[in-house]
């Protein structure tokens, strides 16, 4: 019979899927459902502050500064995109997660 080599050399590269893995099953076996559905909640909220803030710190620009150069204003718009679009990817987070518990609610 063939003796069986060590598979420790495993460990290492599965070690990044497990620490991406574990948070989710901590967070969903102490909050349940319901906690999950607040969590989504807080998340989209926070996406919203963000659009907000990028909101006026843009227009903070236009009518403290007044008329600027193309540059300036294609600077301003550009970063306000770039904002404006994290943002959103928080709040389709925030919806994903409440979507989530909603469905382990209905499933539970």
């Amino acid at each position: 019979m063939r003796t069986r080599g060590s598979e420790s050399f495993i460990v290492l590269p599965l070690l990044p899927v497990f620490l991406i893995g574990v948070f989710p099953m901590l967070l969903l076996s102490l909050l349940g459902p319901a906690g999950l559905i607040i969590l989504g909640i807080l998340v989209a909220c926070a996406g919203l502050t963000d659009i907000l803030d990028a909101n006026t710190t843009f227009s903070e620009q236009i009518i403290v500064h007044g008329y600027a150069r193309g540059s300036e204003r294609a600077g301003q718009r550009t970063a306000l995109r770039a904002e404006r679009r994290f943002a959103a990817l928080m709040i389709a987070g925030g919806g994903a997660l409440a979507v989530a518990g909603v469905g382990g609610l209905a499933l539970s």
